[in-house]
């Protein structure tokens, strides 16, 4: 090959670009932004000013997880967008083919287009990058309330990873054209888009197996009842909506649109005429796009409306996790280790010049067993499930009527038994050998209805059995635990306010934590106020990667909509040509456009929010493990986030449908 052919080569490569710059020109802008975007979630995860932050372990593991997510995302948008790039480009690579250029030549030029755009979109979104990494980082800095320092940083670290990431990519798809255009005869390329044109049958075995794959999805997030059987079976549920949601759009699409077809009244009339006819000819290829906007939309809405509800909701949280401002807690403790620490807590406060308000003391053991009506198995012997899965906190007479004052007579055998959560039946407790007679059910425990432990269990079913003394309780728990002799001791926790500043409360737990290093005990010490920078942290960068992976997810439904619309223009154009031949007006042919377009365009929107309204109560119960329990602030931020969202989406219509109208015309 001589230099001459060479730079033929090259300059042929350049035309192309050039003159198909409709089609590249928003694939650049995309992959720079990508590029963007990974790199400034990579340098945020290699600053030494979020690496020098308080609790930076929480800021690293929630970056690199959603560095993750952008490169994997990455990955699978612009292999989406390069199918639609290569379908348009078949016919001129036909041509190619046909005029004498052998495919080995296309395959160079190919090579010398991929190189070009990839250094162009990796070298665009590296600067960019760069110049936007600063504002990235002071925007996490302002939503984790903290003093941003002076100093412009560009590790290389960040910067290799991201040119290897994207190079990977570019390399297959360069890889997957060059296949395309091998495996193709010439004639197939100058067909191009219009090869299988065939109208496509309706595949009821797909269609039913997508409706089954939804419903099991829906049915899943509708009747789970415990937050940790909700983390254990929400990916199998969002699994099973994803394939449910690809095989309606695929198949449901055409049965449905072949049924509007059979109804003439709706069908012989000019717009539903020429929309549905076209819509079935090309549903096979376009359902794919709309069930992947229709993910996307989910996942956006979802995200944002999340993470803006637990950063809103961070005060609401930190009450639900810390009732009061201080709690003490000690494990394995009998009445005396109960008076030193009870002892060190008035000395403390005393000498801090502070007083105890609103105090909750609770000595009690707990055991968490597997529940099957009104029997109670140790986990030891039923094995871990999150199904019946129960927590069971055992009190004596004795403390109920110290933190109740209410006084009971129980005899040996017998219990009382409140429901925190779950339901009772039967009038006898079994735990696998020993029985409590069930003497009374309470309608209330106020220092248990307050007492987090039970209150924010992760556990559908939470139960407080009051027993006559400490060895009718110990046997219980004996029989729970098949007759082991040496059991956890009990637990034994102080709550209290003080009613002093926040930097008043901080010190305190300072000094307890100090004070208690010295009993004979292990006691452990929080205080809200105290924790509160941690709450900031998690809580803070979630939030920001909410809106960080929104932004992505919108940018990839954009690109898919416009390249959806672009190709279906370019498909649509002759047939149009010919029924303006026929008679029919530009006017007529518009209403059409719009007909056929606002028919699927706002079908995986309405299809998102199913999905959501469906998702609602698992997602709810998803929140509460991190301590958000505010229901109605969580509908409002989902209801917000689909107002705006739609707002968005119904921008995007207005200009693709003229974009798609001035190809058509």
């Amino acid at each position: 090959m001589t230099a001459v052919s060479k730079g033929f080569y090259t300059r042929l490569a350049v035309t192309n670009i050039r003159k198909n710059s409709k089609t590249y020109f928003p694939y650049i802008l995309a992959s720079s932004a990508t590029v963007m975007m990974f790199y400034n979630l990579l340098y945020l995860l290699l600053s030494k000013d979020v690496n020098s932050m308080h609790d930076s372990s929480t800021l690293s593991a929630v970056l690199g997880l959603g560095s993750i997510v952008t490169g994997i995302f990455a990955f699978i948008l612009l292999l989406y967008i390069n199918s639609f790039l290569i379908k348009r480009r078949k016919k001129e690579f036909g041509l190619f083919n046909i005029l004498g250029m052998e495919k080995k030549h296309i395959a160079r030029i190919m090579l010398l287009e991929t190189v070009m755009i990839g250094l162009l979109c990796i070298g665009l979104g590296l600067i960019a990058g760069v110049l936007f990494s600063k504002l990235a980082l002071l925007l996490l800095l302002k939503i984790l309330a903290m003093n941003a320092s002076f100093g412009f940083e560009v590790p290389l670290r960040a910067v290799s990873i991201t040119v290897i990431l994207f190079g990977a990519i570019f390399l297959i798809n360069l890889v997957y054209n060059v296949f395309q255009v091998h495996v193709s005869k010439p004639i197939e390329l100058l067909k191009g888009g219009n090869v299988g044109e065939k109208e496509p049958q309706t595949k009821w075995l797909i269609a039913l197996t997508g409706a089954a794959a939804l419903g099991g999805g829906y049915f899943i997030a509708l009747t789970v009842k415990s937050p940790l059987a909700a983390l254990n079976l929400f990916f199998v549920a969002v699994i099973l909506v994803i394939i449910g949601t690809y095989c309606l759009f695929t198949a449901g699409s055409i049965a449905v649109l072949k049924a509007l077809r059979r109804n003439k009244r709706f069908y012989y009339r000019t717009n539903p005429f020429i929309a549905v006819s076209g819509m079935i000819y090309r549903m096979k290829q376009n359902a794919a796009g709309l069930a992947s906007i229709c993910i996307l939309a989910t996942m956006v809405i979802v995200m944002v409306s999340s993470t803006v509800s637990l950063y809103i909701g961070l005060e609401d949280a930190l009450r639900t996790n810390y009732i009061r401002e201080i709690s003490v807690s000690a494990s394995n403790v009998t009445y005396d280790d109960i008076k030193q620490v009870d002892d060190a807590i008035a000395e403390t406060v005393k000498i801090r010049g502070l007083s105890i308000h609103n105090p909750i003391r609770l000595r009690y053991a707990s055991e968490a067993a597997i529940q099957d009506r009104n029997a109670f198995t140790g986990i030891r012997s039923a094995g871990f499930s999150s199904s019946g899965l129960s927590m069971l906190m055992f009190i004596t007479a004795e403390e109920y009527h110290r933190i109740e004052g209410v006084s009971v007579e129980l005899s040996e055998g017998e219990a009382l038994v409140y429901i925190v959560k779950g339901k009772l039946p039967g009038e006898t407790l079994d735990f696998g050998g020993y029985s409590l007679n069930i003497r009374g059910r309470l309608d209330k425990m106020e220092t248990i209805e307050e007492f987090s432990p039970l209150k924010n269990s992760m556990l559908a079913q939470s139960y407080v059995i009051v027993t006559a003394d400490e060895q009718d309780l110990n046997r219980a728990r004996q029989a729970l635990n098949e007759g082991e002799e040496w059991l956890p001791g009990f637990q034994y926790n102080y709550l209290f306010d003080t009613k002093a500043d926040r930097k008043a409360q901080a010190d305190l737990v300072s000094s307890l934590q100090y004070v208690m290093r010295d009993l004979s005990v292990h006691v452990f010490v929080e205080g809200r106020e105290a924790s509160k920078n941690e709450f900031i942290s998690l809580y803070g960068v979630l939030f920001f990667l909410g809106l960080f992976l929104g932004a992505l997810f919108i940018l990839g439904t954009v690109l898919i909509i416009y390249y959806k619309q672009i190709s279906e223009g370019y498909d649509d154009k002759e047939r149009f040509a010919i029924m303006s031949k026929v008679g029919l007006s530009r006017g007529e042919i518009k209403k059409t456009i719009h007909f056929q377009v606002l028919s699927v365009f706002f079908l995986p929107l309405i299809m998102a929010v199913i999905h959501i309204a469906a998702a609602f109560p698992v997602i709810c119960k998803l929140l509460t493990i991190f301590n958000m329990t505010n229901v109605p602030l969580y509908a409002i931020c989902t209801a917000l986030t689909i107002l705006v969202f739609a707002v968005c989406y119904a921008m995007i219509y207005s200009l693709t449908a003229r974009t798609y109208y001035r190809i058509v015309r």
